[in-house]
């Protein structure tokens, strides 16, 4: 079996319904005997690099201590050039939501997502999801899908002309790109902006998107 590793959670997000929602994702794989999940910290992702996981899934922003004067950050230029080496080599990594968030955007590990957080409005708000599911080896076509949340309405930066544009949000707020992916070296990369809260994170469509997002890296 191969590992799928997870790091979720953080100052604003908390784990629990986080992982409610990639346990439901990730079932069909996990039950199909072919993969497992393990949540890990931030502090042990160089390590288990080492291991050569499938793919790495990051639900949470760079920032540790963001509501302190002093704000530390867990992401070191060492861990971005082992993250960055890693997909290189062949690994897969999905950036989800707050995993876009307060990273550098000069880094090796932003350059290698092409695109990255720059903020969401005071209030969630209904937000429409519009595209399609990403891509992954074992399809041919790709699936429409639309659906509405109450979400943190996350707008972004991103080198569009370097990736694959696959879904759009839009709200009374605006709109913006909302996932994404492109081969990087031997390896694939995945960015999804949705979900902030249970609500969201538990919707059908939502695990839909996040099935998928983690099949695209695999």
């Amino acid at each position: 079996m191969k590992s799928i590793y997870a790091i979720v959670g953080d100052y604003y997000h908390a784990e629990e319904p986080i992982r409610q929602s990639l346990n439901l994702a990730m079932k069909p794989l996990i039950d199909s005997g072919s993969y497992t999940l393990e949540y890990i910290s931030a502090e042990e992702l160089m390590e288990r690099l080492a291991t050569k996981p499938a793919a790495v899934i990051l639900f949470k922003e760079d920032r540790i201590n963001p509501k302190d004067e002093i704000i530390q950050s867990w992401l070191t230029e060492d861990i971005s050039a082992a993250i960055v080496r890693y997909v290189e080599e062949g690994g897969g990594f999905l950036n989800w939501h707050s995993g876009l968030a307060s990273y550098p955007p000069d880094s090796a590990f932003v350059n290698m997502l092409r695109g990255y957080f720059i903020s969401h409005p005071p209030k969630n708000q209904v937000v429409r999801y519009q595209g399609t599911l990403p891509l992954d080896n074992s399809k041919e076509g790709s699936k429409e899908i639309t659906f509405e949340i109450m979400d943190e309405h996350y707008f972004v930066s991103c080198d569009e002309a370097n990736t694959s544009v696959f879904l759009r949000s839009a709200s009374i707020d605006g709109s913006s790109i909302a996932g994404w992916q492109h081969p990087f070296g031997q390896g694939k990369v995945c960015c999804v902006t949705p979900a902030h809260n249970k609500e969201g994170l538990l919707h059908d469509s939502m695990i839909e998107l996040l099935q998928s997002s983690v099949q695209a890296v695999l």
